[in-house]
């Protein structure tokens, strides 16, 4: 039988996670010197209400090759594993999981879903129900590759404070950023994150945004948006109903996002999946 686990990072909620009986191994936050398992300890709502009372940033770290291995080693010998984990370009979890594997000497494929979020979690939900429709592993990851392929990852943050912190932009940048009301769009390219857009003002943010989704595909009916947010509720459904109300999709999923990206997006940050 074909088990699908994964870390901690999809922003999956406990519903999909137990509906496809996915096993997850969590990632780890230290804030303020405190060690807490990503989603068992710490919740999203928990972590951004910390994060934003913090003067430093938290660290993220993946989980070891030993917690991989044992918790690969738990399944029948006669189970086929497949573990999709959160983009090699973003954490060292997908190694952390290979070496896992050898530990383990399990029948596990890793699968590098080059994304985070829900970018990330689409593709398990993808592994799970191609698995229950009694496609092989080989089917599977030749599917997902395709689905890798065509995903969208818009990163949108209202200010670059926590990437000012996070040491990836001079406070000089960030400051002057700041007073010209610059806000940035952010795009997972092969697993990584480059600048897609620079814009002044929320306004001509939002306007950007959709813009940008626009002239990503021509019908949008068959297509599901994950938004994740740290915290931004009313934003993110707000945006939820402009992109119901603009390219009519198949759905909208509207998800807290968890540490991993969120330690970065800040205030006001979304991440649109597609």
């Amino acid at each position: 039988m074909i088990k699908i686990l994964t870390d901690s990072s999809s922003d999956l909620s406990k519903e999909i996670l137990k509906k496809y009986d996915i096993t997850v191994i969590p990632l780890k936050v230290n804030m303020e010197g405190n060690d807490y398992l990503e989603g068992i300890d710490l919740t999203p709502p928990e972590f951004f209400v910390k994060l934003f009372s913090s003067e430093n940033l938290p660290k993220t770290s993946q989980p070891s090759p030993t917690a991989f291995a044992e918790t690969f080693s738990k399944f029948r010998e006669d189970d086929e594993l497949l573990c999709l984990t959160i983009s090699s370009g973003l954490s060292g979890t997908y190694q952390s999981a290979c070496m896992g594997k050898e530990l383990s000497g399990a029948n596990v494929t890793v699968f590098d879903t080059l994304a985070g979020s829900l970018a990330h979690g689409f593709q398990i939900i993808r592994a799970a129900e191609l698995a229950q429709n009694g496609y092989s592993i080989g089917e599977i990851v030749t599917e997902l590759e395709r689905e890798r392929e065509k995903m969208n990852i818009l990163i949108l943050l209202d200010t670059l404070e926590n990437i000012v912190k996070g040491g990836r932009l001079s406070k000089f940048q960030g400051s002057l950023a700041k007073i010209l009301n610059i806000k940035v769009i952010l795009e997972g390219v092969n697993g990584k994150v480059e600048i897609l857009e620079k814009v002044q003002g929320k306004k001509r943010f939002q306007k950007k945004t959709l813009e940008v989704i626009r002239h990503r595909k021509e019908d949008f009916s068959n297509t599901f948006f994950g938004i994740t947010h740290t915290g931004n509720v009313e934003e993110a459904e707000a945006l939820k109903a402009e992109l119901i109300q603009q390219f009519q999709p198949k759905d909208v999923i509207v998800r807290y996002m968890g540490a991993t990206m969120g330690t970065y997006a800040g205030k006001g940050g979304m991440i649109i999946s597609f």
